[in-house]
């Protein structure tokens, strides 16, 4: 073949590096990360909570068809009514014990109501965090052998695919409800010890406040959450909530799998300046630390994290008191229909991740410029997250029908809920960066108590969901829980590092290595009366 020939062949195609990978390796892995576990936890917030709005519109209201007593038919007076031109006929059918509403001229919805009392209700609310604290122990012991990228992937899909479930389970029987949702709460109490564990190996110091508000994710499911259950219940019925819900946990998963990666050094595609900026700045023996045997004695018995998961159980307990029952309480005292309580309740957590971000940023600041210790940023701002709010749920008890100043205040209140991850959550990887998932499984085990007990304290304190009286009594035991718990972190609380975080080499291992040094050794025979140099010396 001559030259000539060789011209017009095709030249070989050369590998391209196209523009997307330029793009991407502009984008850091922790950045990738951050919006993982972001959008991780705002998922599994949403399959979370879907239920304790949709409950809402399950459920016939037993006092719907008593006379007078309902303090609501004053205030819908003043409310706009159906156009005299707009003709729709309600049709209502009763069977096995559930009402079934028809409305034609709407939308065609299948709104199966339920005839589930207060306490049926409590107990699917609180179903979830049975579970969910049991779990807590298992996804410290899990994440540490099999990594958060199995563990919080394989949680979330369970989740998700109970969320789908749900609508048939609330057809069979209430129990199947609770069935389903006490697997989702096994499911989801995985999550936080899995995603916990890896901020240490992936996130340097300077950045963790600021990687922590990530966590708050959960702030945007939830402020999510009642609104699109609000919309999706007015046009579609509450069945639909349930498909929605668990089809975006299925499709979270896909991405989780494609992106997360347990380690820096595990990346494909971390850049070497930002593999290199991780390794110079996480500590070595942070480093080392995957897979270490888990000291749960010297865990168990650490006054720091007893504080951490003491003071944070009285945060959790007014958090899910905005949570759990804001919706009943925003249906039942304010009458807001279906609509405008999904986006009155959702309203103040949509809000409360920007004001995390701010926590998280100030925190960071004042610890890079030495203004306070690192030990009283954390007091700070769990004071900030847990004497607020207490007041402020106390003073929407005492306001009563004052609709603005308690919707302002009940705004606020959540906001600075939101300090805590800038306090006492993000202590967890402070004081045992190592073992911050097993560490935050054990706080997690006690200050998740708080999530099933508040539905059920609330649940028997609240007899009749339109006696403000009562409500008052609920604010103002989660104003008592919550400040006075802070008070055991004022005291107990610390960042400094505790001694059980590093790793202790296995004496067998050590042992048997000093052998095989021994064994390597050249052998001596020292034969009787034979003086060595430094005996001489010693003897002069």
């Amino acid at each position: 073949m001559d030259e000539k020939e060789v011209n017009f062949l095709p030249k070989p195609k050369m590998p391209k590096v196209g523009c997307f990978r330029a793009i991407c390796d502009r984008i850091p892995a922790r950045l990738v990360l951050y919006f993982l576990s972001w959008s991780g936890f705002l998922v599994s917030f949403v399959m979370r909570n879907d239920i304790n709005f949709a409950l809402v519109a399950m459920v016939q209201d037993p006092s719907s068809n008593a006379t007078g007593s309902d303090h609501c038919n004053t205030l819908a007076s003043d409310m706009p009514s159906l156009e005299e031109g707009d003709n729709y006929n309600y049709t209502l059918s009763m069977v096995n014990g559930t009402t079934t509403v028809l409305l034609d001229g709407l939308a065609s919805i299948d709104d199966i109501k339920f005839d589930w009392d207060s306490t049926v209700q409590a107990v699917i609310k609180s179903s979830f965090y049975w579970c969910y604290v049991l779990s807590q122990v298992v996804g410290g012991v899990a994440t540490q052998y099999f990594g958060t990228k199995n563990v919080f992937g394989w949680s979330q899909f369970l989740t998700a695919a109970c969320s789908l479930l749900i609508p048939q389970a609330a057809d069979l029987h209430y129990g199947a409800v609770i069935l389903l949702r006490s697997v989702q709460g096994f499911a989801s109490g995985l999550t936080w010890p899995a995603m916990y564990a890896i901020v240490g190996y992936w996130i340097p110091p300077v950045e963790r406040s600021r990687f922590m508000s990530s966590f708050q994710g959960f702030s945007i499911g939830i402020g999510l959450t009642y609104p699109l259950c609000g919309f999706i219940i007015a046009h579609f019925g509450w069945r639909q909530v349930f498909y929605t819900t668990g089809t975006i946990g299925m499709v979270w998963c896909v991405f989780w799998y494609l992106l997360a990666y347990n380690t820096p050094q595990e990346h494909p595609r971390i850049t070497p300046e930002e593999l290199e900026y991780i390794e110079l700045n996480v500590s070595e023996d942070i480093k080392n630390g995957q897979g270490m045997r888990v000291p749960w004695r010297r865990i168990f018995t650490s006054m720091p994290v007893w504080a951490i998961g003491l003071t944070t159980f009285g945060r959790i307990w007014v958090h899910y008191t905005f949570i759990m029952s804001g919706p009943e309480y925003m249906q039942k005292i304010f009458c807001f229909d279906i609509q405008q309580n999904g986006l009155l309740s959702g309203a103040p957590f949509l809000c409360s991740y920007l004001s995390s971000v701010l926590f998280c940023y100030v925190a960071d600041l004042l610890m890079d410029s030495k203004t306070l210790t690192l030990t009283n940023v954390r007091k700070l701002f769990t004071a900030l997250s847990q004497i607020v709010p207490g007041v402020l749920v106390l003073l929407v008890g005492y306001l009563g029908y004052q609709i603005v100043t308690v919707l302002i205040l009940w705004f606020i209140a959540v906001t600075f809920i939101t300090a805590s991850y800038a306090g006492a959550m993000a202590n967890i990887v402070d004081i045992a960066p190592n073992l911050a998932g097993p560490v935050l499984a054990f706080a997690q085990t006690i200050h998740m108590t708080a999530s099933f007990l508040q539905p059920l304290v609330t649940g028997f304190m609240v007899t009749d969901s339109q006696n403000i009286n009562q409500w008052l009594h609920v604010f103002g035991v989660s104003s008592v829980v919550a400040i006075s718990t802070y008070l055991i972190y004022q005291v107990f609380g610390t960042a400094e590092i505790q001694s059980w975080n590093y790793p202790v080499p296995d004496p067998e291992v050590t042992s048997s290595d000093d052998s095989a040094v021994i064994a390597n050794q050249p052998m001596i025979k020292v034969e009787p009366g034979l003086k060595f140099d430094d005996e001489d010396d010693d003897d002069d």
